[in-house]
């Protein structure tokens, strides 16, 4: 608990207001009830329950303190303000003696459970009991140990002061609302705004179009499901598909949101009839699909309210239409007399007259009141809108507007109309924080007009037609109606027919068309100029070597003859013909021993041109066309030299090819520039962080400091230190720890750098979230405490910590993107997770939850790290999409083809179409396909003549349509064949050689032909002898490049040079 940091600087101003209307009390109406009083006596016992609703008292302990502090008394005198509470709240509480308060605050601090008794409680007692008059909330009952311990001293006490009722001055002092409040109100109206409009009136439409059976309750369950449900790990978060609709509803603390009550939905089969209260509940009826639906919505954002009510009607009368209307229009009447000043009755009155003027029919159907005041409380009865009430309004009070008219009956069945909204007063006029779905062409529904006439089919008015060529396939933003269904947002029956509404599925298909065609025709402008491939030979050259400059260079050891391993000059002196021959490490293969009888064997195999059978020699040579020896043998009846002898061959193989992979793993190392530390001021720290990758020696958390032109992590060790240049940082991240056990930022660079002695492409610091002070089984901070309360302030402590760590980490962050951007002068912004959106999968070799950013698809909760740049990718292929598979897999093919792809494994099934809908909501191209794919000669394919490529059809072999709307089936399939995964067999076969990554090991491409490969249409009106000569021509460049034997043929799928026949050709 010690870690709860108060905001010192507001207690000390709203203590400063307490004060202040205390001391003009008498020349106030507001507050005359705390006029002629000694204190003000503040009692908080027990927590309420859940289900209650916020106590006046309780609002004023939070409001005050910023925090509810259970158990705690406060009583406020003229020259100083007395705190009875625990030691553990008086150790938070502590911090108010740092403010600038107006009066000294005084501790009465009691012992803990267990221990003796201090004289707190007398003390405090005994300065209560010294009162004349004290003002209180008397109509609030409290009960816990605290409460009953102070009833028991009290009522023993030979003197008692006279208590006063305080609540009507505290009405006063929580009505005006600031800057940190408002800031509160608005959200929860944006929020309540956002729910009605973006999500309870489609789906409210939706139900209605279709006659669905849904209770008014399950309706309200799965309102309220929006923003999360479930604990742990079957915890759902909010749904972001509907808040991301919203206004400045980008920094929601989704921990501190909540619902003032349950939804409520009304409609003619409610079986209770139709309450405007907030107290009604949603029934176990199903929802009418004709007449009136009320839909009541409140929520609460850092414990303050927003609400608003609204009236659907179905096909309705002339005269429910004309009610309606009057309803909206009462409304802005009454929000241009809400303002400073105002008297509440006389705006009850002046809406009675209203009504009375336009139509006095519905005087006796209006509300008895006609709203209330809002803040932390849903309820403010000291400010209700009635006929009785005198209050006046101020600047900056928040009121519940609530109009409506119940009773009302149309052919014989009751009714009623509400139109409630939250409201802020201004000095001129009030406005409306909760706004949308109010105006008459969004609120009434009508029947289609053949409907009507009894002549509508069930069929049409349940379908929407089938997307034809020419439609953009972007529906109306403003209205979202069905064509040939029944409900409709306006009466111009022909307008709304004439509009398509698509389905999810035929929306992607529509916009994949269009990504696809666009990514075609970018191939073909990116390759058209450099024609050529891009992963040929030109990459690789003949690497020369030495082993030593002359005869003097050799060793001393040769001169005996005997088979020698330089490991210093990385060579094998071999004896041949009396001579000491010098082969370096890299011109050997590799060596075998084997024994026959007395003698041992040893067979030392070269590196030769044309050992590789089945496939296209990679491995260049200075002269391919030189008589090379491929293999020598030696034999000695010495077995164990010759042991020794191939063991310091083929180790000394293995360390150079180390050294070699080490040495290319290194190439796009950089070294940054200095870090410019800043001077004149300390840099701006986060502390008690740890970093991944970790540094050597003990893991001790450090701290992370932002400099000139970049960020330093300095360890605890002092001579460990990490530097990133803002110059190296591609992106940024922020990962809250909601949900998980870290909060993180994570930097992902443009070039690696080292960290001791690794390469690291992703710097990483964090801090634990969960608290590991206290062992939950039996230490001594739980010894002495018993029971739920305990377990709930620990649950609430852990909910605040994990916030305030939140706040903490993102308020650094945001600080890191100000100073990278000011440095380099290129935006960085801070990119957060959608856990929202994220899925499951296996990227490396363990099962991770994948979650795509606003720019990338990341992975940073444990390494291996995973971020992958979304601008990055070409198009997504998603594999084993079958009816009955459990799983799918995912493949990202990179703009840059010399990339291997990424390969997304086991994606459960039951998020492929939310994996479809991400890739498509982010402009990806995507493909669907049953079988994995063999990428390895995909791409080298690719990489022979990209330009080729993008020529004979593109990606179009992957079933996607850049080609044209017609695509040919045949073709597609002919492709996967030849592209899919080989047997075991050729798999085994193809591992055993190191060389080629994009080996196929199949002998059937050419029994298949090279044609069509990718869904050319081309070349298709060839006939025998035309693909008999093209063959012809093949052959002879073949055996014009010096390829020594048939099997070459066979060494990767080919490009559409020379297509396969259709079935009409064979005749």
């Amino acid at each position: 608990m010690s870690k709860i940091e108060l905001n010192v600087a507001l207690f000390s101003k709203r203590l400063r207001l307490v004060y202040d209307a205390w001391n003009r009390a008498q020349n106030d109406d507001d507050y005359s009830s705390i006029a002629d009083v000694d204190a003000l006596l503040l009692v908080a016992g027990d927590p309420a329950g859940e289900d209650e609703p916020i106590r006046k008292g309780t609002a004023f302990q939070t409001w005050l303190l910023g925090f509810e502090f259970p158990s705690t008394f406060l009583m406020f005198q003229k020259n100083r303000l007395l705190i009875l509470c625990s030691a553990s709240k008086a150790k938070i509480l502590s911090q108010l003696q740092n403010s600038d308060s107006p009066v000294p605050i005084e501790f009465f601090v009691q012992a803990k459970a267990k221990e003796p008794p201090t004289d707190a409680l007398p003390r405090f007692v005994e300065a209560y009991t010294s009162l004349n008059r004290v003002a209180t909330l008397v109509k609030e009952q409290h009960a816990g140990k605290l409460v009953d311990d102070w009833k028991k001293a009290v009522s023993d006490a030979a003197q008692k002061p006279t208590a006063v009722d305080m609540a009507p001055a505290v009405a006063s002092l929580l009505a005006a609302k600031d800057d940190e409040e408002l800031k509160c109100i608005r959200t929860a109206a944006n929020l309540t705004s956002t729910l009605l409009a973006h999500y309870i009136a489609p789906k409210l439409e939706t139900i209605l179009d279709r006659e669905a059976k849904i209770t008014h309750e399950t309706f309200s369950t799965q309102i309220e499901a929006r923003i999360g449900y479930g604990e742990g790990d079957k915890a759902k978060g909010p749904d972001m598909k509907v808040w991301s609709k919203g206004r400045a509803l980008n920094d929601v603390d989704w921990a501190s949101t909540e619902f003032c009550y349950p939804p409520i939905i009304q409609s003619q089969s409610t079986s209770t009839g139709y309450d405007l209260s907030p107290v009604a509940e949603s029934s176990q009826d199903d929802i009418s699909h004709k007449g009136v639906l009320l839909v009541s919505v409140g929520m609460r954002y850092r414990s303050y309210c927003a609400n608003l009510g609204r009236s659907f009607i179905v096909d309705p009368s002339k005269e429910q239409e004309a009610t309606y209307t009057l309803l909206v229009a009462l409304q802005a009447e009454i929000l241009s007399r809400m303002k400073d000043g105002a008297i509440s009755k006389e705006l009850y009155q002046f809406a009675v007259s209203y009504i009375k003027e336009k139509k006095p029919e519905l005087e006796s159907h209006f509300v008895k009141n006609i709203g209330h005041g809002m803040g932390m409380e849903f309820r403010d009865a000291s400010y209700l809108l009635s006929p009785k009430n005198s209050r006046k309004l101020r600047t900056n009070m928040v009121f519940n507007l609530v109009l409506g008219f119940t009773g009302l009956e149309e052919d014989g069945k009751k009714y009623a109309l509400q139109l409630v909204d939250t409201v802020l007063v201004g000095a001129d006029k009030s406005s409306c924080l909760t706004t949308g779905v109010k105006s008459i062409k969004d609120t009434l529904f009508f029947l289609n007009q053949d409907e009507a006439d009894g002549q509508a089919s069930k069929v049409p008015t349940k379908r929407a037609p089938a997307v034809k060529n020419g439609t953009n396939g972007n529906p109306s933003p403003v209205k979202n109606k069905t064509t040939g269904g029944k409900v409709l947002r306006n009466k111009t029956r022909s307008a709304a027919q004439q509009e398509l509404v698509q389905s999810m599925a035929a929306k992607i298909a529509e916009h994949q068309r269009e990504l696809h065609a666009k990514l075609h025709q970018e191939g073909l402008a990116r390759f058209s100029e450099g024609g050529g491939g891009i992963g040929g030979k030109e990459g690789k050259g003949w690497k020369r070597f030495q082993s030593y400059k002359g005869e003097a260079g050799l060793p001393r050891e040769v001169e005996n003859l005997r088979i020698f391993v330089d490991r210093k000059a990385q060579t094998v002196v071999l004896p041949i013909h009396g001579f000491a021959v010098p082969f370096h490490i890299n011109t050997i293969k590799n060596v075998s021993k084997n024994d026959e009888g007395e003698f041992t064997y040893l067979r030392v195999n070269f590196q030769t041109p044309g050992q590789l059978a089945g496939r296209k020699e990679d491995t260049p040579f200075e002269d391919p066309d030189a008589t090379f020896i491929r293999s020598i043998t030696y034999r000695s009846a010495d077995g164990h030299r010759f042991d020794a002898i191939s063991k310091q061959i083929t180790d000394l193989k293995k360390e150079v090819n180390k050294r070699e992979q080490q040495k290319k793993e290194m190439a796009d190392v950089i070294e940054q520039d200095t870090l410019v530390e800043i001077k004149g001021r300390r840099p701006t720290k986060l502390p008690e962080v740890f970093v991944r990758p970790a540094l050597d020696g003990k893991r001790l958390p450090g701290e992370v400091e932002i400099h000139q032109n970049g960020l330093r992590y300095q360890s605890p060790m002092g001579s460990q230190k990490i530097d990133i240049l803002f110059s190296n940082v591609k992106h940024l991240f922020f990962q809250p720890c909601d949900h998980e056990l870290l909060v993180i930022i994570h930097i992902h660079l443009r070039a690696p750098i080292m960290i001791g002695k690794k390469k690291a492409h992703d710097v990483q610091f964090y801090r634990e979230a969960s608290d590991v002070q206290f062992d939950e089984t039996g230490n001594r901070k739980r010894k002495y405490r018993y029971g739920d309360e305990d377990e709930l302030e620990l649950e609430q402590q852990e909910r605040k910590r994990r916030q305030m760590l939140n706040k903490e980490f993102k308020l650094f962050s945001e600080k890191i993107a100000e100073a990278a951007t000011a440095s380099i002068g290129e935006p960085l912004e801070v990119d957060i997770p959608f856990r929202e959106l994220s899925f499951e999968g296996v990227p490396f070799r363990t099962n991770v939850r994948l979650q795509p950013t606003t720019e990338c698809l990341v992975h940073l909760s444990d390494p291996p790290f995973l971020v992958v740049t979304l601008s990055d990718i070409e198009i997504a292929s998603l594999e084993r999409v079958q009816f009955g598979l459990k799983q799918f897999d995912m493949v990202l093919i990179f703009k840059d083809f010399t990339k291997p792809p990424l390969h997304i494994n086991s994606i459960p099934s039951s998020q492929l179409d939310d994996v479809k809908n991400w890739l498509d909501s982010v402009d990806i191209p995507l493909s669907e396909g049953p079988v994995n794919l063999n990428w390895g000669p995909i791409m080298k394919t690719i990489n022979e003549d990209p330009y080729e490529f993008f020529q004979q059809g593109g990606w179009s072999f992957l079933g996607g349509t850049a080609a044209g709307e017609e695509s040919e089936a045949d073709d597609d399939s002919d492709t996967e064949s030849e592209f899919a995964v080989e047997s075991d067999a050729s798999e085994s076969s193809e591992s055993s050689e190191e060389e080629s990554d994009y080996y196929d090991g199949s002998d059937a491409s050419d029994d298949e032909g090279s044609g069509s490969d990718f869904g050319s249409e081309e070349s298709e009106g060839d006939d025998w002898d035309e693909l008999e000569r093209k063959a012809a021509k093949a052959d002879k460049k073949r055996a014009e490049a010096g390829r020594g034997h048939d099997s070459d043929d066979s060494d990767r799928p080919k490009k559409s040079n020379k297509p396969k026949p259709k079935a009409n050709g064979k005749r």
